[in-house]
């Protein structure tokens, strides 16, 4: 039987099993409630948490501190007369401009990284038995040359964020259909179980946090117990990272074995054929005296082009990843553990240099607050390559060996003040294993109910031109927002 096939099976069975024994709607354990590991709150009753407004019962959240920097409390300035207009036909949203370049030259990208206009219109609708929802951005972008759209890559002139429907058929199970936004997992801005789509271009340009999270078309299925509360989802066709391709990011190309660009587009393989290229991810968790618990697993792909062809095309491998995590209190403060093991399945035994191997991470944290309104966390990360001798053996002569294991030490810093109207964050990736890293701070002020203005940075560093961070160096940038909400 085949991995996806007998993942599919053990989910499946492990749902219909809860399902028979908890029909009756029981209440949840202490800490398990829909907002027991949410910092920031979402604008979905049923959505993960990203934009400001969201939560639902069984909706996990995104890591600590992502997306948290807009708002914070309600704000205690005088209210905004502003705030009295209304959009037609029910609709939310907001309007904002970003304008950001690089500081550092870059022969193979423009100046300016990012320069767009963007006006987010959402709209939910309730019913007795269901609840619809539309998130959709339309958006003029100053930096890239094609504006037609693309749905799948996040690109043109339109990118739908949600189109989806809850139903509640029965009290102890939720089913959410359609195209929504999914994250899961403890880690901030470091994702090990999360093995849902991500815009990683958005995350270094400057767009708001919300934007490091890309769409998925799925099928979720929730159910809640006194056991334990089960999710499941289906994605009927890879949805993949909205990763670099060289379009608006620099990167390095390890063919040319340079820094490449606009002259070197990336143009992988992505598998996309409906029911047959699906995705599978699941998870259990519960509350274990203080401590919230988790375990998951997940069948697909790897998510970046982890493999390439022997004619030099990159695709995306096959992929499961099984893992558990654990927050909780400890000394005032907030501790969060997590690990994964990822099987590359079209390489078990690891010799296959074209393809990345199997590897485990491992992921701990503690986040506590060291003064008035003053937060700090902190993570070390470890990315341990399984088969690291058939790798190195099998690799040509000559090639770059990679390391056996990735250390990486992240630092956050956030501050608020002026009724917590004004925010200020610093998050910093240091990778003492390959000498490189990548700083990147906000400043946000609420001027009023309506109006949030916001500048920041992404510093990358490094040693080499091709570490992780460091191939990103002639991509430094510093932006600029103003953000008007209805």
């Amino acid at each position: 039987m085949s991995y996806r096939r007998a993942y599919v099976s053990l989910i499946a069975a492990s749902l219909a099993a809860i399902s028979l024994v908890f029909a009756q709607d029981p209440p949840l354990p202490p800490g398990l409630s829909p907002t027991s590991d949410q910092k920031v709150e979402e604008k979905d009753i049923s959505a993960p948490a990203l934009p400001a407004g969201l939560g639902e019962p069984s909706e996990p959240e995104l890591p600590p501190g992502l997306g948290q920097t807009l708002t914070g409390e309600p704000s205690k300035i005088a209210p905004d007369r502003a705030m009295d207009f209304t959009m037609p036909f029910g609709f939310t949203g907001f309007v904002e401009a970003r304008i950001g370049a690089r500081i550092v030259d870059d022969p193979t990208q423009k100046t300016l990284s990012i320069a767009e206009v963007r006006a987010q219109l959402e709209r939910d609708v309730e019913t007795d038995h269901a609840t619809f929802r539309f998130v959709g951005d339309f958006l003029y972008d100053g930096v890239v040359d094609d504006l037609s759209i693309d749905l799948e890559r996040g690109r043109g002139f339109f990118d739908l964020r949600e189109a989806n429907v809850i139903v509640r058929p029965l009290n102890f199970l939720d089913i959410k259909a359609g195209r929504q936004i999914l994250t899961w997992g403890v880690g901030d801005l470091y994702f090990i179980n999360d093995l849902f789509a991500k815009d990683f271009q958005s995350f270094f340009i400057g767009r708001d946090d919300e934007y490091l999270k890309a769409p998925s078309d799925a099928v979720r299925i929730s159910t809640f117990n006194s056991f334990a509360n089960i999710e499941f989802v289906y994605m009927p066709r890879f949805d993949p990272d909205r990763s670099i391709t060289g379009e608006r990011l620099s990167y390095f190309n390890p063919a040319l074995g340079r820094i490449a660009g606009r002259d070197a587009l990336i143009d992988a393989d992505i598998p996309d054929r409906w029911f047959s290229d699906d995705e599978f991810a699941g998870r259990a968790y519960r509350q274990i005296g203080a401590f919230e618990t988790a375990i998951y697993g997940y069948a697909g792909f790897w998510k970046t082009p982890e493999g390439q062809t022997t004619t030099g095309r990159p695709f995306h491998p096959r992929l499961a990843v099984f893992g558990a995590s654990l927050r909780g209190p400890l000394h005032g403060g907030l501790i969060t553990a997590e690990v994964g093991h990822y099987l590359s399945r079209d390489d078990l035994s690891g010799a296959n240099p074209l393809i990345r191997n199997s590897e485990t991470r491992l992921l701990v944290g503690y986040e506590h607050e060291v003064a008035k309104e003053l937060t700090a966390s902190a993570q070390y990360i470890v990315e341990a390559i399984s088969d690291f001798d058939a790798l190195t053996g099998a690799a040509p002569i000559g090639s770059p060996a990679p390391d056996r294991v990735r250390h990486v030490i992240t630092v956050r810093l956030t501050k608020m003040m002026l009724n917590q109207n004004f925010i200020l964050s610093g998050f910093n990736f240091w990778s003492p294993s390959e000498n490189d890293g990548y700083f990147r701070f906000r400043a946000s002020y609420k001027l009023s109910d309506a109006w949030l203005a916001e500048g920041g940075g992404n510093i990358f560093y490094g040693a080499g031109d091709d570490t992780f961070f460091g191939q990103f160096e002639n991509n430094t940038n510093i932006f600029f927002g103003l953000r008007r909400s209805f």
